[in-house]
């Protein structure tokens, strides 16, 4: 008998021991979130709901117990009748319930909860098991319309193991191409790949599943390096058969708008489509990675990323400190150093942010706020260089990942021992930045972080929840070496290269990694960070992989078979030019370049240091403010104030009239119409007319006025998505 008892116990779905009461922690708070009561559309948002009120999602189990259990002198609950509980009389819909009937008396969660009641509502014990992992049935290929149940597994900290299925949260990530119900039964709706997320307690997982298209088999593909060779057998998994390798002049256009953000010139179009050299497009990559656009361009990028602006109040730097960054991040790149080392310098800035610009990126994130972990330098962090999200965390434990509030406090006390000594730019008086607790005589003494919610003193400790022993009098050094050794360091920012020349991450949004947003192509991702590390952390090195693929050749016409798909690159994915590079291009094809105020004649917007100091025409196209850590800062949608800027705004047909442009030079000089129209094309498309583009406008000067059909192709030229888009 005691050893039945004993299977029986064993094969019990609760987190205790089946002839004791529910636990608080692993029985009853897991019921409230499975049925939502604790969800921000229910008693979970922070007012509560008819005077009810829970912690978000359980951030706060000791907070729940008093508000359920003591709160309006216990009226929820009754110890001597647990089905008269009001909490269980409203949840079962015998009573009025603005939520209606959430628990089934007869089913197993109406019962815990009962039972946890009639032992007396024992509230959260530290003695119980701590929940360590959650794993879930490992995704596989299905069929549309093809069921499956999955099942999802606790781990805990005694060593045991409990199928929480049932208790479990599902959640698609693509709900158009599967759907999963709250009984974890999964059904493929089309072709397609996604993955389905599990969360229980503070643990959340995923499963992956591929959907294959109605399609033949793709047969042998072509591949250039290992990028292709991942690409491919995903392809060929789903069956997409991709499109075929775009031609020499796309390519060329293609190449340098992404690389060094610049238009190519006529004599660069020509010179390249008559190089009969098989190796070409290669020497044209190494040659756009040597050129000074390239630094320029990237030297924007890193900005972007690492936040170089002024400051929202009270300025400390002012326009020359951002400049100064500016330079700095410039100096960077012309010396080929590594993200690991422009990362370190970044995050263990100190003293002077004249003599040391990259103090900058502290004076952004960190701002006037005395207590660091008040400031947004926690999430910042995490965002810019581990490309996590950890932001929902400051208030309450994170929906989709497993950080709880305590790590996020956690993790922004290695910020605490930054200190400013705010400058006077009238004054020219520099900022500087000192590692110092408040009160020096504190700098012995352990690096603690007050937790707002529960008040108590947390040490330092990483996303991972690794405790390392801080080094010397900057907590931040130990912190650095964590960051730059983590996978999801060298994972972001591939993941960032790659969304940069591709069009869309393998993560996105791209700087949302998490265990719950696999990569679409989990290999390729793994594959492509670990040879950015063993490339030395070089951007080049990245970049050069990706532009001699196959996988970014492929031409962005699409075939019947693979116009839907948008996800795995089967083809290459048009999109519009950056801000930058758009205003970049309009300056190019006519000579006629903008000006900037503060800057010199001939400056490019890619050179601009000062995002507020930009034009209008770079905020309409998306151009980033830099205020926060979010890569969506800089936005690359198309919208309606974007074409009228182009069809009814004076910047192109100034440009067109200006006697110092190309076009009138052109238009002047050259009585050739074939010439004339040749030219036009070259500077716009990056290609020649096609014959029926030329017989078009030949047609056209047989019977209008000369300049004024050429002013009006040129206008035409440049408002068309083939000069707009890169493609």
């Amino acid at each position: 008998m005691v050893r039945i008892l004993f299977v029986l116990i064993l094969l019990c779905p609760s987190a205790v021991r089946a002839d004791g009461p529910p636990s608080f922690l692993n029985d009853v708070m897991p019921v409230f979130t499975k049925v939502g009561c604790n969800s921000g559309t229910c008693h979970g948002k922070g007012v509560g709901q008819n005077g009810f009120r829970m912690s978000l999602r359980g951030y706060a189990p000791e907070q729940d117990h008093q508000w359920i259990v003591r709160e309006f002198v216990g009226r929820r609950v009754s110890h001597a009748a647990p089905d008269q509980s009001l909490l269980l009389l409203k949840a079962s819909g015998r009573t009025s319930h603005g939520g209606g009937r959430v628990l089934d008396p007869a089913g197993t969660d109406y019962d815990t909860l009962r039972r946890w009641i009639a032992a007396g509502t024992p509230g959260p014990n530290a003695k119980d098991p701590k929940l360590t992992k959650l794993t879930l049935t490992p995704g596989r290929t299905l069929k549309v319309n093809e069921p499956l149940t999955l099942s999802a597994t606790a781990h805990w900290s005694d060593g045991s193991t409990t199928d929480v299925t049932r208790l479990a949260c599902w959640d698609a990530n693509d709900a158009t191409v599967l759907s999963v119900n709250s009984t974890a039964e999964v059904r493929a709706l089309r072709p397609g790949a996604t993955a389905v997320r599990a969360a229980f307690l503070s643990e959340v997982a995923a499963a992956s599943f591929a959907v294959p298209f109605d399609g033949p088999d793709t047969g042998t593909l072509t591949s250039n390096n290992f990028i292709d060779d991942h690409i491919n057998r995903r392809l060929t998994q789903l069956r997409i058969a991709p499109s075929p390798t775009c031609d020499d002049g796309t390519f060329l256009r293609r190449a340098m708008l992404d690389t060094i953000g610049t238009l190519p010139t006529p004599e660069e179009v020509r010179t390249f489509l008559a190089d009969s050299r098989t190796d070409k497009r290669a020497r044209l990559v190494d040659a756009l990675l040597e050129r000074p656009e390239f630094n320029q361009y990237w030297t924007l990028f890193l900005s972007d990323l690492l936040q170089n602006r002024k400051e929202r109040d009270h300025d400390v730097r002012g326009v020359a400190g951002v400049h100064d960054f500016h330079a700095w991040l410039y100096q960077q790149m012309t010396a080929r150093r590594g993200w690991d080392a422009i990362s370190r310098d970044v995050l263990l800035a100190k003293d002077s942010a004249v003599e040391h610009p990259a103090v900058g990126y502290f004076i952004v994130t960190v701002g006037e706020h005395r207590e660091t972990e008040k400031s947004e330098v926690a999430e910042s962090v995490a965002q810019t260089f581990l490309g996590t999200r950890i932001g929902c965390a400051r208030c309450h434990n994170h929906p989709l990942e497993k950080y709880t509030q305590d790590d996020f406090y956690q993790f922004s006390a290695y910020f605490t021992r930054i200190q400013f000594e705010r400058g006077d730019l009238k004054k020219n008086k520099p900022t500087i930045l000192r590692v110092s607790a408040h009160d020096p005589k504190q700098n012995d003494k352990p690096v603690q972080v007050r937790q707002p919610r529960t008040g108590k003193m947390l040490p330092p400790q990483t996303l991972d929840r690794d405790v390392l022993p801080t080094k010397g009098s900057d907590p931040r050094a130990a912190l650095v070496d964590w960051i730059i050794a983590n996978p999801s360091f060298r994972g972001a920012m591939a993941n960032r290269l790659w969304k940069h020349f591709l069009s869309v991450g393998l993560v996105e949004p791209v700087d949302d990694l998490r265990a719950t947003n696999p990569p679409t192509n989990p290999a390729l991702f793994s594959a492509l960070g670990e040879e950015f590390q063993a490339g030395g952390y070089d951007l080049r090195h990245v970049i050069r992989l990706i532009l001699n693929s196959q996988t970014y050749q492929r031409a962005s016409d699409t075939t019947e078979q693979n116009a839907s798909e948008s996800r795995f690159y089967s083809h290459y994915y048009a999109r519009r030019l950056p801000a930058e590079v758009l205003l970049d291009a309009v300056s190019s094809a006519t000579g006629v370049p903008e000006a900037f105020t503060g800057y010199p004649p001939g400056w490019r917007a890619i050179q601009i240091a000062d995002p507020v100091a930009a034009s209008p025409f770079l905020k309409t196209f998306g151009s980033s403010d830099r205020t926060t850590a979010c890569a969506c800062e800089r936005a690359g949608d198309v919208t309606l104030p974007q074409a009228l800027t182009l069809l009814n705004g004076d910047r192109i047909p100034l440009r067109l009239q200006s006697k110092q442009g190309i076009f009138q030079k052109l238009i002047t000089k050259e009585k050739d119409n074939t010439v004339v129209l040749e030219e036009l094309f070259l500077r716009t498309f990056s290609r020649p007319p096609t014959p029926a583009e030329r017989d078009a406008v030949m047609a056209l000067l047989k019977t209008e006025h000369r300049n004024a059909v050429f002013h009006e192709l040129m206008w035409a030229l440049m408002n068309s998505k083939e000069f707009v888009f890169n493609h």
